[in-house]
C-alpha cells in the first residue's frame, strides 16, 4: 500500500521535468537568435560603410578635378550617385592643423544612414 501512494504522488513530475528542460532549451534558442540577428545587421552596416566611404573619396577625387582642372573653390556635392550614394565637401578654413599654403578638403559620404569621412592636405 504504501508503494501505490509513492507511484501517485510522482506522476506530475515527468510534465515538470519536461517543463523545465523545453524552458532551458527556449532561453538557449532564444539567445542565439538575439546574437545572430544582432551579427547580420552588423554585417550590413560593414557593407553601408565600405559604400559610404568610396562615396567620401569620390567626392574628394571630384573636389580636387573642380579645383585643378576647373578652377573652383572645391565645395562640391553630390545629391545622388547612381548606386544611392551621397557626398558633401567642404574647404577648411585655415587654423592650426590647415594652413594659408595649405588647401584641407573635408568629405563626408553617406549611404542609408552611414557616414564616413576623409580629410586631406593637399
Amino acid at each position: 500500500m504504501h508503494y501505490v501512494y509513492l507511484i501517485k504522488s510522482q506522476k506530475g513530475v515527468s510534465i515538470l521535468l519536461t517543463s523545465l528542460i523545453m524552458s532551458v532549451v527556449l532561453a538557449i534558442s532564444l539567445g542565439l537568435s538575439a546574437i545572430l540577428i544582432q551579427q547580420t545587421k552588423m554585417m550590413a552596416d560593414i557593407d553601408y560603410s565600405i559604400v559610404a566611404f568610396f562615396a567620401a573619396d569620390s567626392g574628394i577625387e571630384k573636389s580636387l578635378y573642380n579645383i585643378l582642372k576647373e578652377g573652383g573653390t572645391g565645395n562640391v556635392s553630390e545629391t545622388s550617385l547612381p548606386n544611392g550614394a551621397t557626398y558633401e565637401v567642404s574647404v577648411r578654413t585655415p587654423d592650426g592643423d590647415c594652413s594659408a599654403s595649405n588647401l584641407c578638403l573635408k568629405s563626408i559620404g553617406t549611404y542609408k544612414e552611414i557616414k564616413r569621412a576623409i580629410e586631406i592636405k593637399y
